[in-house]
């Protein structure tokens, strides 16, 4: 049976329920349900703005945007949203998806914690951002109908969101601090981690070996 949530259709073929899986393995409940409500907010959103998109891809890049946040496949080398693009071009890749489709998904992923940018671009990458700003920072709340978030959170509850999502990105990110320098996660880092100093823009430049 063909699973919809709020009038949206959840894709149910073998890429996507391996997808599934894969996510369902490696994060955590908070971190599920939260991907797969950024699917459908990204989907609502699209429809509203009659944008036509590829629903697997923005399956892929709606499911594997925060697996780098996990412990299977989060490194301490690079920012965690790069963990996560790499990982579903790989996953792409394994089943047949490779060059712009699976690059596409890889953007997606990666800018999705970089303001307006992503807007601009595809539409699988904008609208992964469009989800993940619906339900992390409340962007685009209105954009929904009052029934079609009672049915999205009804499907994928979010208690104690906003507290949890927080203690999932410092987390996930304490061990890299330098990877939050220049982006929104230096925030989370500044909020919750004694002692974290943040990278200072003007200071590089002024310390850099330039002369002048």
């Amino acid at each position: 049976m063909v699973e919809s949530i709020a009038g949206v259709r959840i894709p149910d073929s073998i890429l996507a329920r391996e997808a599934t899986e894969v996510v369902r393995d490696a994060a955590s409940p908070l971190l599920f349900d939260h991907s797969r409500r950024v699917f459908v907010w990204g989907s609502l959103r699209g429809l509203e703005q009659g944008i036509e998109f590829d629903p697997e891809l923005l399956y892929v890049g709606a499911m594997f945007h925060d697996l780098g946040l996990t412990e299977k496949f989060g490194r301490t080398d690079q920012r965690f949203e790069i963990d996560g693009a790499d990982e579903a071009r790989k996953f792409l890749n394994s089943h047949g998806i490779t060059g712009e489709a699976a690059d596409r998904v890889w953007t997606a992923i990666a800018l999705h914690t970089t303001p307006e940018i992503p807007l601009h671009m595809a539409p699988e990458i904008a609208l992964v951002t469009r989800g993940v700003e619906l339900d992390v920072l409340g962007i685009g709340y209105d954009a929904v109908s009052d029934e079609q978030r009672d049915a999205v959170v009804k499907a994928h509850p979010r208690p104690d969101f906003k507290n949890r999502i927080l203690a999932a990105f410092t987390d996930g990110i304490k061990d890299r601090p330098e990877t939050a320098f220049g982006n929104v996660k230096a925030d989370v880092l500044a909020h919750y981690v004694p002692g974290f100093v943040r990278g200072d823009f003007v200071e590089v430049i002024k310390n850099s070996d330039w002369s002048e």
